[in-house]
Order: structure tokens, then C-alpha cells, then sequence
């Protein structure tokens, strides 16, 4: 592995999460909004992650001295959450409200949105704490060097 692969990786990682912490902000922004352009609530974003650039086994072991097989994380798709149904709650005066009075809301849980916000961010922390520790053993071949 390079010296400037690891810093990618854990790059690629910190992007990664920043972005899932951006889809998770809109989830929690979108709580409330009942109509779209499409007329119909909000529907929660899922961000998938896959890994970049993949190497196949048999390359790997043919090519042993080249070095690791990782190259970091990417998004593959943000996709909507058609598992989940929308929240119906009884408000007949709501504009939005059917036949029966009961209004559609977005299929946004704060308790799941909060708590995939500590994920990312605890994962970005990893990619960061990895990347400084990266840095560090640079900066000792440096000094190494530098003797």
C-alpha cells in the first residue's frame, strides 16, 4: 500500500459519511412536510455504500507484491424507504387531510434519523482518528529520514 493510499481511503470514508449526515439532515428537515411536487409526503431517504474500485482475489494473489486489495468507500445509491408506511394522524382542518380526515406524514422517525446521525458521525470520528494516524507514521518515516 502507498503512503498516500491510506490517506485516500480514509478520505473516502469522511466524504462518504459527510454525505450520509447531509441525506439524514434532510430526513429530519422533511419531518413535517405533507406535500411534495409530486403531491404526495415526503418519502425517507437510505444511503447504500459499496467499496471502491474492487480487486478481484485471483489478482490480488498473483500480484502479492503490489499491496492491499481495500481502496476506501462510495456512495452506490440513495434510495427511498418504501418499507416503512407513511404516519396517518387524525386532523380533518389540515388541507392535506383525505375523506376521512387523517393526514399522510412523511415516513420519518426522529428516533432512527438521531440515532444513524451518531453512526456517521462516530464513523467519520474512526476515518479521522484513522487518518491522523496515518499522518503520524509519515511524519516519523520523515523524521527517520531526516537522521
Amino acid at each position: 500500500m502507498g503512503l498516500f493510499q491510506s490517506f485516500n481511503i480514509s478520505a473516502s470514508g469522511m466524504t462518504a459519511q459527510r454525505f450520509r449526515t447531509d441525506i439524514i439532515a434532510e430526513n429530519v428537515a422533511n419531518v413535517n412536510t405533507t406535500r411534495t411536487k409530486a403531491g404526495t409526503p415526503y418519502r425517507r431517504k437510505i444511503v447504500t455504500f459499496e467499496e471502491k474500485a474492487v480487486t478481484p482475489f485471483s489478482k490480488v494473489l498473483h500480484n502479492t507484491r503490489q499491496g492491499a486489495v481495500g481502496n476506501g468507500v462510495k456512495v452506490s445509491k440513495v434510495s427511498k424507504d418504501y418499507e416503512t408506511d407513511f404516519i396517518m394522524e387524525y386532523d380533518p382542518s389540515n388541507p392535506d387531510a383525505d375523506e376521512n380526515g387523517y393526514v399522510s406524514y412523511p415516513n420519518v422517525n426522529i428516533v432512527t434519523e438521531m440515532t444513524n446521525l451518531i453512526d456517521a458521525s462516530r464513523a467519520y470520528e474512526a476515518n479521522a482518528t484513522a487518518f491522523d494516524a496515518s499522518k503520524q507514521i509519515a511524519q516519523a518515516g520523515l523524521q527517520i529520514g531526516q537522521s
